[in-house]
């Protein structure tokens, strides 16, 4: 089957983060420190939260809860840089905001475990930020208490500019994406194993996308496959929706009408909708699979 993309919303600044919240499509405008809120039924896109202090991924838990990876400090209120939670009231919960004083680098997307445990990028790509404080670019684990704190854990010592990030449906493999860019810099998707001990062992390289752009965002269908945004108009076969299996066999391609797609995600009431921030704008595309996300459930 053939995914034609549609143009749904923008032109805005950067987009990304797409998250469905069972009637409507989040994602953000990283450079307006926004986030957008397209809802299909209406054709309706409007501002859902302001002062997101440039939050870039979006999640939602099994219970509907919104959390975001904000990427750069607050110049007046010296927030952001961190994991937070963002409540139905408008108010805003640090989740993890430094890892042994420091603080994150960029935070840039998570992926959220069965458990309830937050796992999220922290690379850095841009140097006009402030001063990074950590001297490693990493995945970090958040873990919940029982009195509402969480601890953090530094889950990687091997990537070095890690990006988009996937739980597997059995819970036994953490997808990531390498994503540095320039010279020889490593482009990979790569699957860590989940420990009984809950670390990491050794990565396994599923797809190498050589000298050209590799993946920014990921989601999952519900055959467990990897249905991610990677590529660009400069090299290599151009921006592109690939579909992986758990081995790393690129099972499809789908093009994207516009360059640099970030991420994607499925939406819709029977979730077989897929939402793709790409060149600024939101786009989507009827196709033949069905979106696997923690909220909100299928019927």
């Amino acid at each position: 089957m053939s995914w034609e993309f549609e143009h749904v919303a923008g032109p805005y600044g950067f987009t990304e983060g797409p998250a469905w919240d069972g009637e409507g499509l989040l994602f953000t405008d990283i450079p307006s420190s926004r986030i957008m809120r397209y809802v299909p039924a209406t054709g309706a896109c409007t501002v859902f939260r302001t002062g997101t202090n440039q939050a870039n991924g979006l999640m939602l838990d099994k219970d509907g809860q919104l959390y975001a990876c904000e990427g750069s400090i607050n110049r007046v209120t010296g927030a952001g840089r961190g994991i937070v939670r963002y409540e139905p009231d408008g108010g805003r919960t640090v989740i993890g905001g430094r890892f042994r004083g420091s603080r994150f680098n960029s935070p840039n997307d998570l992926a959220i475990d069965a458990q309830g445990r937050i796992w999220f990028t922290d690379p850095r790509y841009h140097d006009d930020y402030d001063p990074m404080e950590l001297d490693h670019e990493s995945v970090f684990r958040l873990d919940p208490r029982y009195d509402g704190t969480w601890s953090i854990h530094r889950m990687t010592y091997t990537a070095t500019k890690p990006n988009g990030l996937l739980i597997a449906p059995d819970q036994r493999t953490l997808y990531v994406a390498q994503s540095a860019y320039g010279g020889d810099s490593l482009r990979q998707l790569r699957a860590y194993p989940i420990l009984d001990d809950d670390t990491l062992g050794a990565f396994r390289i599923l797809h190498d996308f050589g000298p050209h752009r590799g993946i920014d965002g990921m989601c999952l269908d519900t055959a467990g496959n990897i249905v991610a945004t990677a590529g660009f108009e400069q090299s290599g076969p151009g921006p592109m929706i690939y579909v992986f299996a758990p081995s790393g066999r690129v099972i499809e391609t789908h093009p994207v009408p516009a360059d640099r797609p970030t991420n994607c995600t499925f939406g819709d009431s029977d979730l077989r909708t897929l939402y793709v921030t790409a060149g600024g704008s939101l786009y989507r595309a009827r196709t033949d699979r069905q979106g696997l996300l923690l909220y909100p459930p299928l019927d």
